[in-house]
């Protein structure tokens, strides 16, 4: 993982985030390269290299999973001003979205990291850990739902993203949401339960729940939440309340969330995240995105 850093009064590059599988090289239709003239117009989502909407901008009309770090090839500052012709990745200190919907910016290409969710129509500043540690952002949709609304039916936050460990040995292997202590936690996709694990508040009480549909041969485990009725081998309907959010296996009651996690094939756990440098599970975009979710987060 980038070690984030303070810009220094020189222009630098920062070194490329981390790849995340299955990117595609980087390449810029013509057509969206056309559009990038250095103007923040409407329906577009803009950086800037200083904070505050100042020095140079670079404008975009949609999505990108990878900046890129270098030149030739890499998506830079248009606009006249400081940072003019410099790589956007790792450079950007503020943002205007000028789009109808969140755009989340991500610390990690492939859309992965650590996050930062602008609303549409804001200026802003992104926040620290994102600040000149940007590889890449997504628009969202206006017409789906938030992902942070899923487990609850209302409007949560999503605390830490996947692959999104910034002070944590290891790689996030899910997504951890958080509304409040005793909030319902419903299932956002059915199938039949091949685990249910009640634990104790603390750091040692690991509560799971594992929901397998063989459809679609993916495991979604549930951990940290105190579990409704549940057996193994019960059917659960997409949307039933599967457990109430608490901080089963979390040290502190102030840091209560919901930690969701796509597996492929048919599991009984989630993948060890802490300590372990290898991910296991491949990024949920895709995957929450087709069950009508949106990763963007309000």
């Amino acid at each position: 993982m980038s070690t984030i850093r303070i810009r220094s009064t020189a222009f630098t590059l920062a070194a490329a985030g981390v790849l995340a599988a299955g990117v595609t090289a980087l390449a810029v239709p013509s057509a969206h390269a056309a559009a990038r003239d250095g103007v923040c117009d409407t329906g577009e989502f803009c950086l800037y290299y200083n904070s505050d909407q100042a020095g140079s901008v670079s404008d975009f009309d949609g999505s990108v999973s990878d900046y890129g770090a270098s030149q030739p090839g890499c998506y830079e500052f248009k606009s006249a001003g400081a940072g003019q012709g410099l790589c956007v990745k790792n450079n950007a200190a503020s943002v205007w979205n000028r789009t109808g919907a969140v755009v989340t910016v991500f610390y990690k290409s492939g859309y992965a990291g650590a996050i930062d969710s602008i609303s549409a129509g804001t200026k802003a500043n992104l926040k620290s850990t994102l600040k000149n540690e940007n590889a890449g952002h997504r628009f969202g949709s206006a017409s789906r739902s938030s992902l942070s609304d899923g487990p609850y039916k209302a409007t949560g936050t999503v605390s830490a993203y996947f692959d999104g460990y910034l002070s944590t040995s290891g790689r996030h292997e899910g997504v951890d949401m958080t509304r409040a202590i005793g909030a319902p936690v419903y299932a956002m996709v059915s199938g039949t339960v091949t685990r249910v694990t009640q634990g104790a508040r603390g750091g040692d009480g690991l509560s799971t729940i594992a929901i397998y549909n063989a459809t679609l041969d993916r495991t979604v485990v549930y951990l940290h939440s105190d579990p409704v009725a549940l057996s193994v081998g019960q059917s659960i309907a997409k949307g039933q309340q599967i457990a109430v959010e608490d901080w089963r296996g979390i040290s502190s009651s102030g840091a209560a969330h919901t930690h969701v996690e796509v597996r492929i094939g048919r599991q009984t756990a989630a993948a060890v995240s802490v300590g372990d440098p290898t991910l296991t599970n491949p990024n949920p975009t895709t995957f929450w995105e087709a069950r009508g979710y949106n990763i963007c987060c309000a």
